[in-house]
């Protein structure tokens, strides 16, 4: 099974991922684009177990709604467990080169820097995440 380990920027946390994620997605939403300081980010989401601290810790902050785990020591964002969910975001800046390939945006009604390619861009959530499946026209 394929294992990928990923690290915070000043290296103190590993993470090892197993296997290949459920999904990747570029996030417009207000409380991505808050925590973030850009117009969105890039999610690759994993699950729960096969998710795996390896070394150093994490701190937990909530912003708005989505707790998010970082290195306690530089403070890169890592990862967030989603509520509800045995899923984990993972912040797809973290996957080695050419590992992040996005399946949609979501939260695009949030879109303060609207993204011209061919992926679907969902208002809010597509209907496999709870959503509507509406869609909008950039």
């Amino acid at each position: 099974m394929k294992t990928t380990e990923i690290s915070c920027l000043c290296g103190t946390v590993k993470v090892q991922l197993t296997g290949h994620p459920i999904t990747q997605f570029y996030c417009h939403c207000d409380d991505c684009q808050a925590t973030s300081g850009g117009a969105y980010i890039g999610v690759a989401v994993y699950p729960v177990d096969a998710v795996k601290i390896m070394q150093g810790e994490l701190t937990t902050w909530t912003l708005k709604s989505l707790p998010r785990q970082r290195c306690a020591v530089c403070g890169t964002h890592v990862m967030a467990e989603v509520p509800g969910l045995a899923q984990v975001g993972i912040k797809a800046n973290l996957l080695p080169k050419g590992e992040f390939k996005p399946d949609f945006h979501l939260h695009c009604r949030y879109a303060v820097l609207p993204v011209k390619d061919d992926l679907p861009h969902f208002k809010d959530l597509p209907a496999s995440f709870g959503g509507t499946d509406g869609t909008s026209n950039w």
